[in-house]
């Protein structure tokens, strides 16, 4: 089986409203703000799950034991490129937003939404934009700092 590829292949939105993040339209999702073409190739930041660890060893155990605890995220964040002239997202993007986050991986991010996509959908909450100190050789950037407000669904399926 061939692997699957990273490159140009994540898609990512910031979506007002969704009633159901188990299954959110495609009229939801395209009501949303795209992202990714503005995002630095490192800038989808901590949207990867930790699942911490609850010890369940007994007292006369003699080995540790575990089994999983609460799940959670940390460092989420978003890390754009500025724009000059007008900078739409960073204008867009102030402290106390609320909407949701929408990744779509494995597909062309071109692709328009669609019926069947699997999507993950983390409701949000933005903290503080952060301006990054320059660099050599490098683009202006910021990052916006995205606290997940409530548990998200990480295997949805666009209705």
């Amino acid at each position: 089986m061939p692997d699957s590829l990273a490159d140009g292949r994540t898609r990512v939105y910031w979506v007002p409203t969704i009633a159901n993040i188990n299954a959110p339209t495609t009229t939801e999702l395209n009501a949303g703000t795209l992202l990714h073409s503005t995002m630095t190739a490192d800038g989808l930041e901590g949207f990867e799950a930790d699942t911490a660890d609850v010890d369940n060893s007994a007292l006369d155990s003699t080995f540790d034991t575990k089994t999983a605890g609460r799940a959670s995220f940390s460092g989420t964040m978003l890390r754009l490129k500025k724009q000059t002239g007008t900078d739409t997202l960073y204008a867009f993007f102030v402290r106390d937003l609320n909407g949701y986050i929408v990744i779509r991986r494995d597909a062309a991010a071109a692709t328009a939404w669609a019926s069947a996509d699997k999507v993950e959908v983390y409701p949000a909450v933005t903290g503080e934009t952060r301006l990054l100190k320059p660099e050599p050789n490098s683009i202006r950037k910021y990052e916006v700092p995205i606290k997940i407000s409530a548990q998200p669904a990480l295997r949805s399926t666009v209705a």
